[in-house]
């Protein structure tokens, strides 16, 4: 839309009047040749739209808006591409600030003199300071640190770390973090984000890469459930099956019958109240049992870490709910 500005002629006051432009107003999709009504072919070499009929150019000087260069896979145009990395909130910066790289190498792979190299190990020590300004930054940059190296030893994808992110962030805003440390509210975070993405992890997994004991943990993620109010479903027994399967290096049948299990268990009510950790094992060993695989007590107890007692008494409550079931 452009504007007109319009005088009266009597000298009155200007009337400001909103008038569309002709060239937005005559701007029509042009498919047809308008000679002979022929279809349109785009020649991207020339840069052309001519006629395949009668040869007419229609428009010339085309603009080509992708790279100048070729790739042929995505390896290739990811190396090529000189435009960096998307934003991530994984980055107290979220990436968007400078980072000098540890190789002392210029452009040309040539190793730099030792005034050069003095003087980038400074450029180095500045840029550090200055991407972290106040003590939020710092903050954040210390406990993204940690859910990544937590994220990294359990093995959790990296949507669990960017919610993760986002949670710990949100805490920082809303001021929770008096009186808690750093890497209490870390593993909280993380906790919680395993826990909504369905992909969570038992308490003494995390205790056993944290740098925080059980009691704070679990102390410090109840009180980030309750002041963010983050909405965390139960975890449900079969989301740690597969990986307690991949462990005792057992097949799928094994699978496909704890999940059969846990699932009979479920419409009979005996899980209410139940640890997940705990059914989930019991389920693998009784689907061990029933497709007869070997494999002992001891074992998966020891993969999913949960005593043999609550694998005994808990596999046999499953397996009675199945044959009351097909009673």
């Amino acid at each position: 839309m452009t504007e007109t500005r319009i005088r009266s002629y009597d000298g009155s006051t200007e009337r400001h009047t909103s008038v569309e432009s002709s060239e937005e107003t005559s701007k029509v999709a042009v498919t047809t040749c308008p000679e002979c009504d022929g279809r349109l072919a785009t020649d991207t070499e020339h840069g052309e739209t001519v006629c395949t009929e009668c040869g007419l150019v229609v428009d010339e000087n085309g603009i080509d808006r992708g790279p100048e260069w070729r790739a042929f896979d995505s390896a290739e145009r990811d190396s090529k591409s000189r435009v960096g990395a998307p934003t991530t909130n994984m980055m107290h910066d979220k990436g968007l600030s400078t980072n000098i790289g540890w190789q002392n190498k210029d452009g040309y792979g040539k190793s730099l003199s030792t005034r050069q190299r003095r003087q980038m190990q400074r450029l180095r020590t500045w840029n550090e300071r200055f991407r972290t300004r106040d003590s939020k930054e710092r903050n954040l940059k210390q406990a993204l640190g940690e859910i990544d190296r937590m994220a990294s030893a359990l093995g959790l994808p990296e949507t669990v770390r960017e919610t993760a992110s986002v949670i710990y962030r949100r805490a920082l805003s809303d001021n929770l973090l008096p009186g808690r440390s750093i890497e209490g509210v870390a593993t909280a975070a993380l906790y919680a984000a395993a826990r909504q993405a369905g992909n969570p992890r038992s308490l003494d997994e995390f205790t056993a890469v944290s740098r925080v004991d059980k009691m704070e943990l679990t102390r410090t993620y109840r009180y980030i459930i309750r002041e963010l109010k983050l909405e965390v479903q139960p975890a449900d027994p079969e989301s740690y099956v597969s990986r307690f399967v991949s462990r005792l290096e057992l097949n799928e049948e094994v699978d496909r019958l704890a999940r059969e299990l846990l699932s009979t268990a479920k419409d009979e009510g005996i899980t209410s109240g139940k640890s997940p950790v705990g059914l989930a094992a019991s389920a693998v060993y009784a689907a061990a049992l029933l497709s007869n695989q070997k494999v002992t007590q001891s074992q998966v107890s020891a993969v999913a870490d949960v005593s043999e007692v609550t694998i005994r008494n808990r596999y046999k409550e499953l397996l009675e709910a199945a044959d009351h079931l097909t009673a």
